[in-house]
């Protein structure tokens, strides 16, 4: 619900996911995003009721994340602050931005501090830790305990109406006297009053709700249907009896609320993946103060804390280890099954799993500012945001509800106008008519669908940013990758080591790996790890001298050695001889040539090139099994890239490409009416995947590529690739069944129950049965968006480079 009158740039939008919980059914979203949506300040508001949250892209020059809250109240919702993690505190009351005046109808509702943060008995008792994770957790097993409370009470009252109704005489052969020996319709009354004033009170409180927003929802539905019947009934009663409905008000009232529990409880299964994120870090952290161990609550962890993790405990924030070594599992952020070794320097994530050694950590982001905050984030945005369809869709479900109420009142009409019918059959049409109407299965259609499938992607590491996105991801046909960071690792790898005949090579290797070992640059880094990985033992250079743009040269051992390019070679006089053509094949190959040369005399040839990424292969294999067709972009050399593109089995290759020059080519295959995806990690891609139709950005890459990116591959993993399409694939696919289950379900119900084919046929639903098939409808929805968790995805894989040498020619 954007409003066009407001116009601002991206530092004047802030975004929120709040914590709303109270929705009982998925037409109840309309109340939320109407009140909020025109407020000042408002930008935008997508809500999901089946996460119980709701997105809100708002100005905070205008209005402030405080009065938000507030305003989620006053639709009559509890409104528990920001959704995120339980160890975060929820920054509600976030300093107002200068030139901010709070709107007069609207106090700020909770105590701020001088310095504009909450204080410390506030932060306890809102900060995450009485608001959120768990705690919203516990709040849907609530509700769905209430309506379960409900539905039992309905039942337990609705079954001795029923019995001494004129349906009980008729079908079941009751014919016992009514007790205290009231009249039947008297009976019923008093049996009523529990179920109506109780049982039902959340549709008529919801229904108020709904139409204080000026908007109309499923709850209006059930409040007209339930509230008209039994309003009947009482007038029939105190005017002196007569044909009653309290049976159909009774057992209508307990189908729908029979629906409600089970529909709830399947609801809740799609917001697993988000619930197991919120769960993931730990609630307490070891910090040392003065080198003394101090285990406080780890929304007090500050930059800069250094903190204490034991083997089998979770790293409280993200931060760089100062001391000692360990393997950490992160498999619970990126997704990558084996644990990571962590030393000195190496970047650790917080709510990762340390696994054997004690590492002292120091704390770079905590709070919101963690990468687990901002998936959790990412992901519900992901998961508020609609697709296309399910825009129209809500735009349906106003009308859908509209056309129930106006087909009730012309059902009721047609009855007593056109026919000779009695008026209580015309009450009882128009009644069914009002209640199996409900859009509730058009409201949940894509929500639920959206849910398990960026959860399913979430538990991956496969971040989807938008609805829109997974959408996308359906119907990609050409998968564009980027070389180098995308394909291969992004660093220069040892693929050939040529000596001169007779020469002893790891002798060799030894003298050129002590110079290279003296050198910063990239390719002797490469040269030293091969070595390395040989076995080859460690020597000492002296005299090392660096000459730039050539190579260095040093004495090792007593030896003069040369190690560099060609021109180096020449500048010490030695000639390449046999090696010369090597040299030249090599070079033909795309790969870079370093030549070394000892005591005068050309020693060996070392070919390096950028190493394959272990999975690629798999990757473009399994694309090609979609039926996706794979593209290779690269600024490298025609070369190169076909070699590089000959290993992995793609096909078409676009070389020579200059970074500026990236996104027009993804203009150009899609002006030829391809979907085109594109994968890549630089600076340079960030205009390439935001001309594609789904850009992806490998999560190892730049913040620009990610933050331009529609998909986020956390594990930086090619094999990724395929798993997101086949995500975007099956949800779509469920999404589409849902809506056509939920508008052919209307478009069937809706005659059947105006009684179009009665006269005919005999053909006629009572409202109970029309409520147990308008709830059934909404289960059968949310129930097949959840078989979306046993869509087939391949395992993730690890596979070990042997030797480092991923190219060996």
């Amino acid at each position: 619900m954007a409003h066009p009158a407001d116009h601002t740039t991206g530092k004047e939008r802030s975004t929120a996911v709040l914590d709303v919980r109270g929705m009982v059914r998925a037409s109840q979203q309309s109340t939320v995003a109407a009140v909020l949506g025109r407020r000042p300040g408002v930008l935008d508001v997508e809500v999901n009721p089946v996460a119980q949250s709701a997105t809100v892209v708002f100005d905070p020059r205008r209005t402030s994340l405080a009065e938000l809250r507030g305003w989620v109240t006053d639709c009559g919702y509890h409104c528990a602050g920001q959704s995120v993690p339980s160890h975060i505190c929820d920054p509600m009351q976030e300093p107002d931005p200068p030139g901010f005046t709070a709107a007069p109808e609207r106090p700020r509702t909770t105590p701020v501090t001088a310095t504009g943060t909450r204080s410390p008995d506030e932060a306890r008792g809102h900060g995450g830790h009485g608001g959120h994770g768990g705690h919203g957790e516990m709040s849907m097993a609530a509700m769905v305990a209430d309506m379960r409370h409900r539905f039992l009470v309905a039942v337990a009252f609705s079954v001795p109406i029923v019995i001494w109704s004129p349906i009980g005489e008729e079908v079941f052969g009751w014919h016992a006297p009514v007790p205290f020996g009231l009249r039947q319709d008297v009976w019923a009354l008093l049996l009523s009053l529990p179920v109506i004033f109780y049982s039902c009170s959340i549709f008529f409180v919801g229904a108020v709700r709904a139409l204080r927003a000026r908007t109309l929802d499923m709850m209006v539905l059930v409040a007209v249907a339930v509230g008209a019947g039994w309003l009947y009934s009482l007038i029939v009663t105190l005017t002196g009896g007569g044909d009653v409905f309290y049976e159909a008000a009774t057992v209508l009232a307990s189908f729908v609320l029979l629906g409600h529990w089970f529909e709830m409880r399947a609801r809740g299964g799609a917001n697993d993946a988000i619930r197991t994120l919120l769960d993931l870090a730990p609630s307490k952290a070891v910090v040392l103060r003065d080198g003394v161990p101090v285990e406080v609550a780890t929304a007090e962890v500050v930059v800069g804390d250094l903190l204490l993790v034991r083997p089998g405990t979770k790293i409280a924030a993200d931060g760089m280890v100062e001391e000692r070594e360990s393997e950490v599992d992160e498999s619970t952020v990126t997704g990558e099954s084996m644990p990571v070794h962590k030393g000195p320097g190496s970047p650790v994530v917080g709510a990762t799993l340390n696994a054997n050694g004690t590492l002292r950590v120091r704390a770079t982001r905590v709070g919101a500012d963690t990468a687990l905050a901002q998936i959790v984030k990412l992901v519900q945005e992901a998961q508020n945001s609609k697709a296309p369809g399910q825009r129209l869709a809500d735009r349906a479900a106003f009308w859908l509800v509209l056309v129930a109420l106006v087909g009730g009142a012309l059902t009721l009409a047609v009855w007593l106008l056109a026919t000779d019918r009695p008026f209580s059959e015309a009450m009882l049409f128009a009644i069914t008519v009002v209640v199996i109407t409900c859009p509730d299965a058009l409201g949940l259609a894509t929500p639920t669908a959206i849910m398990v499938g960026t959860g399913l992607g979430a538990q991956r590491g496969v971040l989807f940013k938008n609805a829109m996105a997974l959408e996308a991801s359906a119907g990609i046909r050409t998968v564009v990758m980027d070389k180098t960071g995308t394909l291969t690792k992004g660093e220069p790898e040892v693929t050939d080591v040529i000596s001169v005949r007779g020469g002893d090579e790891d002798e060799v290797l030894r003298l050129i790996a002590a110079v290279e070992r003296e050198s910063e640059h990239p390719l002797a880094a490469a040269v030293v790890r091969y070595a390395a990985t040989r076995g080859v033992a460690a020597a000492q250079a002296r005299h090392f001298e660096n000459v730039p743009g050539h190579g260095a040269t040093a004495v090792v051992d007593g030896h003069r050695v040369a190690v560099g390019n060609r021109r180096l070679i020449e500048r010490e006089g030695v000639g390449l001889g046999t090696l010369s053509v090597r040299r030249e094949e090599l070079v033909a190959t795309g790969r870079t040539v370093v030549v070394a040369a000892v005591d005068g005399r050309v020693a060996a040839l070392i070919g390096i090139a950028d190493a394959l990424r272990e999975t690629s292969p798999a990757a473009v294999a399994d694309l090609r099994s979609l039926g996706v067709e794979v593209v290779m972009l690269t600024g490298d050399n025609r070369a190169t890239a076909e070699r590089i593109a000959q290993r992995l089995g793609i096909d078409t290759v676009i070389a020579d490409v200059l970074p500026g020059d990236k996104a027009a080519k993804i203009s150009e295959l899609q002006q030829g009416g391809r979907t085109v995806a594109m994968v890549g990690d630089g600076v340079n891609d960030a205009p390439a995947l935001a001309q594609a139709d789904l850009g992806i950005a490998i999560g190892a890459g730049t913040d620009v590529a990610i933050e331009t990116a529609d998909l986020v591959l956390m594990r930086s993993d090619p094999l990724d690739v395929p798993t997101a399409l086949r995500i975007g694939r099956g949800t779509l696919r469920k999404m589409r069944q849902n809506l056509g289950w939920a508008i052919g379900y209307n478009a069937i119900a809706l005659p059947i129950a105006a009684g179009v084919f009665e006269p005919a046929t005999g053909l006629i639903l009572r409202p109970e049965i029309a409520a147990l098939s308008m709830s059934g409808s909404s289960i059968i929805v949310a129930v097949n968006a959840l078989a979306l968790k046993r869509l087939h995805l391949p395992r993730p894989q690890r596979v070990k480079a042997a030797g480092g040498s991923g190219e060996r020619g």
